[in-house]
């Protein structure tokens, strides 16, 4: 059975199946780009982080969000991401 979207003041969210972790942790990116392939583990994180399939609430852009548990592991992912 499919998980529950999770609904935040900013996003509506469903849960990668992938996530070992399956919470929101306090650093996040957005990539708006829905059919982009983003694998978080591809960037070496140190912590935890978890992937969610992301409707933005403010512009209804769609996308993906990726959630780190360190600062560090955030602007590693976002500096070295670029969609195909």
């Amino acid at each position: 059975m499919p998980e529950q979207a999770i609904t935040t003041p900013i996003y509506k969210l469903y849960p990668s199946p992938r996530n070992r972790d399956r919470q929101l942790f306090a650093h996040e990116v957005f990539v708006p780009h829905m059919y982009a392939l983003v694998d978080p583990p591809s960037y070496d994180p140190q912590g935890r982080w978890s992937l969610f399939a992301a409707h933005r609430l403010a512009d209804g852009k769609n996308g993906q969000l990726v959630t780190f548990e360190l600062q560090a592991d955030a602007a590693r992912f976002e500096a070295r991401f670029t969609p195909d």
